[in-house]
């Protein structure tokens, strides 16, 4: 049992999915099912490396977020409505979240590249979290961005020599992917609100930037996966079937994810070379 356990794959993959499956499903129609992100993210942080916060490391903020970030949006669900001011206080918050967690590294460089690196965090947190948010009203769309973005930062993390964030990555894509299922064989959307977008959208963006300033991602990789929701976001007839909707929404949103594990690889390759 402690193999299986400890298998990567269930850590990862299979433990993630089934907490966030049964998570939406059971609490899908009290407009909780968003909760399904943190349930899976929690699970793989669990099996991989137990809960720890000091000292307050920039993976350990990242869990610490990813555990928060669910409680500002329920708060946001609950007591307010997904406006564009709303977003864009979210984003703003996003993007700042985004150079604390990375500040102890970025006091460590010069000027310029402290610069360069704390902008290219916060602008692509930024853009991957107000893309996501603007798929709130539309949960299919929602989580098969999230699917896309997990498993597109995890698989990238691990091309830049990350196992750690990869991991993190897919445990959050398998959670996304729950959500998306159960909606696939409901026949119809259910309520993720804020909570899933904020949460997926967040999480995905500070572990794709923790591999570019702690691991070897290009920047141009992560600026393509901050593009992912912007690709589930392309036109469909609103009669075509939700699985069918699922499926299209994947195939675009997982184009730019694919273009950033070809540079991913090529840095590697030319590196190794």
């Amino acid at each position: 049992m402690d193999e299986l356990i400890n298998h990567p794959a269930v850590q990862a993959g299979v433990a993630p999915f089934l907490a966030g499956l049964l998570t939406a499903g059971l609490l899908c129609r009290a407009r909780l099912g968003g909760l399904a992100v943190v349930a899976g993210f929690a699970t793989a942080v669990a099996l991989i490396s137990g809960f720890g916060f000091t000292p307050l490391t920039a993976t350990r903020k990242i869990i610490l977020l990813g555990l928060l970030a669910p409680l500002l949006g329920l708060g946001v669900d609950w007591f307010a409505r997904p406006t564009r001011t709303v977003n864009i206080v979210l984003t703003v918050l996003s993007a700042a979240t985004a150079v604390w967690v990375f500040w102890a590294v970025l006091v460590q460089k010069e000027f310029v590249d402290a610069l360069r690196l704390g902008a290219i965090v916060s602008v692509s947190t930024a853009v991957t979290v107000a893309l996501t948010l603007s798929l709130v009203s539309r949960p299919v769309r929602a989580a098969s961005a999230g699917l896309c973005l997990g498993l597109g930062v995890g698989i990238a993390a691990v091309l830049a020599a990350s196992t750690q964030y990869g991991q993190y990555g897919i445990a959050l894509g398998a959670s996304c992917g729950a959500v998306l299922l159960l909606q696939m064989l409901l026949g119809r959307g259910i309520p993720t609100g804020v909570t899933f977008a904020l949460s997926a959208s967040l999480l995905a963006a500070l572990l794709g930037s923790a591999a570019f300033v702690l691991a070897s991602l290009p920047w141009p990789a992560l600026a393509l996966l901050a593009l992912v929701p912007l690709a589930a976001r392309v036109p469909l007839p609103d009669r075509m079937p939700v699985w069918l909707q699922a499926l299209v929404a994947c195939i675009f949103a997982i184009l730019p994810a694919m273009a950033a594990f070809y540079l991913t690889w090529t840095a590697a390759a030319g590196a190794q070379g």
